[in-house]
């Protein structure tokens, strides 16, 4: 995983950089989105190393529909194509989502919770969020009832554990101590 992480680093880069410079962020955003699900597809997977399979015949499977092959990202596709890379797509998709939300000051958080927030509580989370990070806050929410209660708040660098299972884990942990 950190081997294919540091390989798709430098393609979501370029990636992000035309997009940007072209002002299409959205729109690559969906064109990698696409591409990487056919990527992730373990019909196509297989074909990614097969030398009978031309670079062309690849980027034509990954490309979405009402996108040229002579376009910015058929151009983006045929290197990566031609490099057999298109398996590294996933990878590309998801840095390139994280450089997009940095330039549009966009934090996604991961919200792990004992039970389901509800609207009210999702949107004060995000307020208080907003305003320790001062930045746009994108929730990510899910449910683990091995929490007990509280929530795990994950920004990527940095991780809040307000669940009980982690106050009890501390708690273990100064006891043994």
């Amino acid at each position: 995983m950190a081997q294919a992480i540091t390989l798709a680093r430098p393609y979501a880069r370029a990636a992000f950089e035309v997009a940007h410079e072209a002002g299409t962020l959205d729109a690559w955003s969906q064109a990698l989105a696409f591409a990487a699900a056919v990527a992730n597809d373990p019909r196509v997977a297989g074909l990614g190393n097969d030398p009978r399979v031309l670079p062309a015949q690849l980027v034509a499977l990954h490309l979405p529909a009402g996108i040229a092959a002579d376009a910015p990202f058929g151009q983006f596709l045929a290197e990566m194509a031609e490099q057999r890379r298109l398996a590294l797509l996933p990878e590309v998709a998801e840095l390139y989502e994280a450089f997009k939300r940095e330039s549009e000051s966009q934090l996604l958080v991961k919200v792990t919770s004992a039970m389901a927030l509800d609207a009210a509580q999702a949107e004060q989370l995000k307020a208080s969020l907003k305003r320790r990070f001062k930045r746009e806050i994108e929730l990510e929410t899910r449910v683990d009832a091995a929490l007990l209660a509280g929530v795990v708040i994950d920004t990527g660098s940095e991780v809040i554990d307000g669940s009980a299972r982690g106050r009890l884990a501390k708690l273990a942990g100064a006891l043994a101590h």
